[in-house]
């Protein structure tokens, strides 16, 4: 079921300068009173929040020094995460750095942690419940090694804050988001421009939930009206299953970009998701991957677009 839009809040939106929660936060500010909460090192990225209405507060994760935000927030969303691929500073910013916000917004109606579908042991072409085993999915890429077993110990942070504080918590763990900021699928693109192979698992077709921006931000009422003790925990994907196979082959049909793929082990194996949980929590998706990607080639590539 879908919910009504956030209004008259007030919402504190950590992650503000990334690809998923820069669009939130400046759609929440529309109508809601928005805290947006990061390490602010891009001058740029603060500019455009708060030409949307956003109100920056710098905060650090890795000291708990979030002081700065609102403790009588309504609403907080955390789509912050550090990937420095040192196990002791991400370790400490993704997991403790969770455990001060949560402490600190304890009073809040409803918390929105954002994990990921990285969070699943590879099985192949399993389709992947929330109830199933946890593992290191992205240890295999040597620039991201630290990255899923720190979201899974961030998942136990929020489970036992939740508890521990009594705060309404969802955990949603988010596919491959995507949108006009970029994503993965941004990412293929630019290698296929650049002549370089795309990476894909040996075990083909690698499968994704791609999820667009749009459906990003009509979602986060209703995973925040889901929150709960104990936390709730939801895959969060688009409705449509997608290859990277699939949707690189779209891209260069829309572009005219020729596209190889190099197989390898050396790559994620396909996270396909059971969507079952999220259609009753927050219902159905909106944008179908492949109007989204055409939006994204308009607003990344437009010269690369024949219509």
């Amino acid at each position: 079921m879908s919910a009504e839009p956030l209004r008259g809040a007030k919402v504190v939106v950590t992650g503000v300068t990334g690809q998923v929660g820069e669009p939130v936060a400046c759609a929440l500010a529309k109508e809601n009173e928005v805290y947006g909460a990061a390490r602010f090192r891009d001058d740029a990225a603060r500019q455009r929040l708060e030409a949307a209405g956003v109100h920056c507060v710098a905060i650090d994760l890795a000291t708990g020094d979030v002081g700065g935000l609102p403790a009588d927030a309504d609403h907080v969303l955390n789509f912050a995460v550090t990937k420095t691929n040192d196990w002791d500073v991400d370790l400490l910013a993704n997991s403790g750095g969770l455990a001060w916000l949560m402490e600190h917004h304890r009073e809040a109606r409803s918390f929105l942690h954002c994990s990921t579908t990285g969070v699943y042991k590879p099985m192949g072409h399993h389709v992947f419940s929330e109830t199933d085993p946890l593992g290191d999915n992205h240890g295999v890429w040597p620039f991201l090694r630290t990255y899923s077993i720190c979201k899974i110990a961030a998942e136990a942070t929020a489970r036992w804050a939740a508890q521990r504080f009594e705060l309404p918590t969802t955990i949603a763990r988010l596919s491959v988001p995507y949108g006009d900021r970029g994503g993965w699928p941004a990412i293929h693109l630019e290698m296929m421009i650049n002549g370089s192979d795309v990476p894909v698992h040996v075990d083909a077709p690698s499968i994704y939930h791609p999820l667009h921006e749009d459906d990003i931000i009509g979602m986060v009422p209703g995973l925040l009206g889901a929150a709960s003790v104990p936390a709730t925990i939801v895959n969060w994907g688009g409705d449509e299953a997608a290859s990277i196979e699939e949707w690189c082959s779209y891209l260069s049909k829309l572009t005219g970009v020729p596209v190889s793929f190099a197989p390898t082990t050396e790559t994620i194996d396909s996270v396909d998701i059971d969507l079952t949980k999220m259609h009753k929590v927050v219902g159905k998706t909106t944008v179908s991957w492949k109007d989204g990607m055409k939006r994204m080639v308009q607003a990344r590539h437009p010269e690369l677009l024949s219509d």
